[in-house]
């Protein structure tokens, strides 16, 4: 290809090729040429990203498999919270099962052999299922928030319906996203190295994907400001009733509760926010035609952030069992069935933390009797 553009270049007589086409063709003729020559690959770089590829799949898939059998083990009816985190769950599951792809890629000394549709549906499916994941990580929060501050003369703001009609909603826009990026592969006539997959690409001549690419990094960081609000917000209407009711046997558990609504945050701010903070970078430096060291060097740096963005699928199993109770008491049921053999334990659950109930408690000025304080710990186990 470059010899055949050096060639067209050279053939063009002076009469017939005006100034602009010349420098039109020269700097094609440069770019193919600096492309080829540039090595972005690194062997080192790419023996860490199989073993923590490989780590992040069977870490993963074993604590999402768990979490979801669980919640399809819970009997009763869900709440919004429960139907949020079954969605992150089934997300978490497609990008893990990407991650196969990715690891033989890495093995076959970064050479992809399943031709340029499957690459493209491949690195398509992980990112949309990462954002599925970010999105819900955001619905949760905005579900945790409005239920501990509205009014009792409110008490219904989400339910579980609602949630699976705002899923529904964020799966079809995300399929929607899917098929926009997929679709157009499949009619491209232009011949593409097959070889290749998940590296650096330049954006020049795909404008619109890149500029959809900042539409999604500040959509993440509308979403992880949000969360920030959010959650401080809770923690300190928690921290409040602890200390309004500190005589009270479950007062400590406002407390333990507080804590625990910082793990979304945490877990953002762990896996995501590393990511992100890099993705103006690298996105930038795909429009543009940067040194060969220097896009070295942005995509080693993208493939280490890209490492913890994929590690958030081993962390939202532990957020299932710190945030739900009916996953805790379902999952060491099935322990103990499985350790004592006793099949008497059954998979009946408890819900959740029930921050509808809590508000009402909240505006409460009555003293409770033993009944009531019984009730109100149940509503912040």
């Amino acid at each position: 290809m470059m010899a055949a553009a050096s060639a067209d270049l050279l053939t063009i007589p002076p009469h017939k090729a005006s100034w602009s086409n010349q420098t039109h063709l020269a700097t094609n003729a440069s770019e193919i040429q600096n492309n080829t020559n540039c090595f972005l690959e690194d062997d080192a770089l790419s023996s860490a990203l199989i073993l923590f590829y490989s780590v992040i799949f069977v870490v993963g898939l074993a604590g999402n498999v768990i979490a979801l059998f669980a919640f399809l083990c819970i009997h009763q009816k869900r709440n919004s919270i429960q139907v949020y985190l079954l969605n992150v769950a089934i997300a978490d599951l497609l990008l893990i099962f990407c991650l196969p792809f990715r690891i033989l890629y890495h093995v076959n000394n970064n050479t992809w052999t399943f031709g340029h549709i499957l690459c493209k549906i491949v690195g398509t499916l992980f990112y949309m299922n990462m954002y599925i994941s970010i999105v819900l990580l955001g619905l949760i929060s905005l579900d945790r928030y409005v239920k501990i501050t509205k009014s009792v003369k409110r008490p219904k703001m989400i339910t579980a319906t609602q949630s699976i009609y705002i899923c529904c909603a964020v799966w079809a826009l995300a399929l929607t996203g899917f098929l926009v990026v997929v679709v157009p592969s499949f009619f491209k006539s232009e011949v593409r190295n097959s070889t290749r997959c998940f590296h650096y690409r330049t954006k020049k001549n795909a404008m619109t994907e890149a500029v959809l690419n900042y539409i999604i990094v500040i959509i993440f960081w509308t979403v992880f400001f949000l969360l920030i609000l959010s959650y401080v917000k809770i923690a300190k209407n928690l921290l409040k009733i602890s200390r309004r009711r500190s005589n009270f046997p479950n007062a400590a558990k406002y407390t333990q509760t507080a804590r625990n609504s910082f793990i979304v945050l945490i877990i953002f701010t762990i896996c995501f926010v590393p990511y992100h903070i890099f993705r103006f970078v690298y996105i930038t430096s795909q429009l543009q035609n940067p040194p060969c060291y220097w896009r070295g060097i942005i995509h080693r740096s993208n493939e280490v952030m890209l490492i913890f963005s994929s590690f958030n699928s081993c962390l939202d199993p532990v957020m299932y069992f710190l945030m739900s109770r009916s996953v805790r008491k379902t999952v060491f049921q099935l322990i103990c069935r499985r350790i004592h053999g006793d099949s008497s334990i059954t998979l009946e659950s408890t819900s959740e933390i029930k921050l509808g109930q809590y508000t009402q408690e909240r505006f409460s000025t009555t003293t409770p009797h033993s009944s009531s304080v019984k009730k109100k710990s149940d509503l912040i186990k």
